[in-house]
């Protein structure tokens, strides 16, 4: 979900637009605006139709946006990180860092966002009937029927019990609480997550070679979403689990090789790449000061003509977009700074002085050696 612009803050939680919100954004207002409106409303200017078209639209964001606000204000609350909202194709995000610390929280953060929902449905139909007890036009008191309508069905299709949707992850916090497995109340809440996406996808194909109807395609990429969404929550479960307990000295690569940020890319492979095996090399000036570092992938971007005039400064990840971290701290504590930087990397600080740097290969070999062992690591 990368991509996009910010609209700034709200209760301190960033708020952001994906692009691909773009093309739903229009596919609403189009369809309103040419299907719902003018059958709705008989004698009707087209003019207002999309006037009333964009506002019902707008509302509709600002009604997700609500819904995902609550999640992450009631989830700082708990002391869980959050990082911001992103809306996107298919509605909104809040994007949090940290796991929650019982099922009784995991409800909590959970639950809002469908009240919130519930509340913006009731709040939406007692507009509509006000306006309608008022006398005020048809196409004015469609505007909050059709949104209270919406909220309706988004509030029962997110309770599902499938993850990501809402109804999955309380499903999570309810098998957590009986179990008192984490790992695997994740496993079955994300299995019922995979089904019901299989389920929409085929669904969509269905409808699409049947009815010949574009909608089946939207069923499509839903069912694939909910479907790759919650595969990543297990892994990120799983990779939580594996790694509880490890610290940064327990898998970081020790002295790290240095390398001069002034010669061209070409000397570069030579002298470096060539005669080291690792992915990523830091970087320092004439001063012996560091700037930053420097990936095979970087290297790569760089065209073969232009390998011999480009040096290696002009390529490299300034030293302030580079995750620092100390060998004492969790690598859980670690990862979602990696997961945000330009490489995926982080360096190591002992007492000021480099001593290590972090990669994800390091990460995936702590977790294959977490895997063989056959004794459980305490937290």
């Amino acid at each position: 979900m990368g991509g996009g612009f910010s609209l700034g803050r709200i209760a301190g939680v960033e708020i952001r637009l994906n692009w691909s919100l773009l093309v739903i954004f229009w596919l609403i207002v189009l369809s309103l605006a040419m299907v719902v409106f003018p059958q709705s409303v008989a004698s009707q200017p087209a003019w207002l139709d999309w006037l009333l078209a964009l506002i019902a639209t707008v509302l509709f964001y600002a009604s997700l946006l609500a819904h995902e606000l609550a999640h992450a204000i009631v989830a700082r609350g708990k002391g869980v990180a959050v990082e911001g909202i992103t809306l996107w194709l298919f509605g909104g995000v809040a994007q949090l860092h940290g796991e929650v610390a019982t099922p009784g929280d995991e409800v909590r953060i959970t639950g809002i966002g469908p009240v919130v929902t519930v509340v913006l449905a009731v709040a939406f139909g007692a507009i509509a009937f006000g306006l309608g007890s008022l006398g005020a036009g048809e196409a004015l008191v469609l505007v909050p029927v059709w949104l209270a309508l919406m909220n309706v069905l988004l509030g029962v299709f997110n309770l599902v019990p499938a993850l990501p949707l809402d109804g999955g992850r309380l499903l999570h916090a309810f098998l957590w609480k009986r179990s008192g497995d984490r790992a695997r109340a994740t496993a079955t809440a994300a299995r019922t997550g995979r089904v019901f996406g299989i389920i929409l996808i085929a669904f969509g194909v269905l409808e699409f070679f049947i009815y010949a109807a574009l909608g089946g395609l939207w069923f499509v990429f839903l069912g694939w979403f909910i479907v790759a969404a919650s595969h990543a929550e297990e892994t990120q479960t799983q990779l939580g689990t594996a790694l509880i307990g490890v610290r940064v000295r327990d898998v970081m690569s020790p002295d790290p090789v240095i390398a001069p940020n002034w010669i061209t890319v070409d000397a570069f492979l030579h002298d470096y790449v060539l005669t080291h095996r690792v992915s990523c090399f830091p970087v320092h000036d004439l001063d012996g000061r560091l700037t930053g570092t420097v990936s095979l992938r970087r290297l790569g971007l760089v065209p073969r003509a232009e390998r011999g005039t480009v040096r290696v400064k002009d390529i490299a990840t300034p030293l302030d977009r580079v995750p620092r971290t100390a060998p004492d701290e969790l690598i859980l504590e670690l990862l979602p700074r990696m997961q945000q930087s330009d490489n995926g990397r982080a360096l190591v600080y002992d007492e000021g002085r480099l001593v290590g740097i972090v990669s994800p290969s390091d990460i995936t070999r702590a977790m294959t050696l977490a895997g063989l062992s056959d004794q459980p690591r305490a937290a």
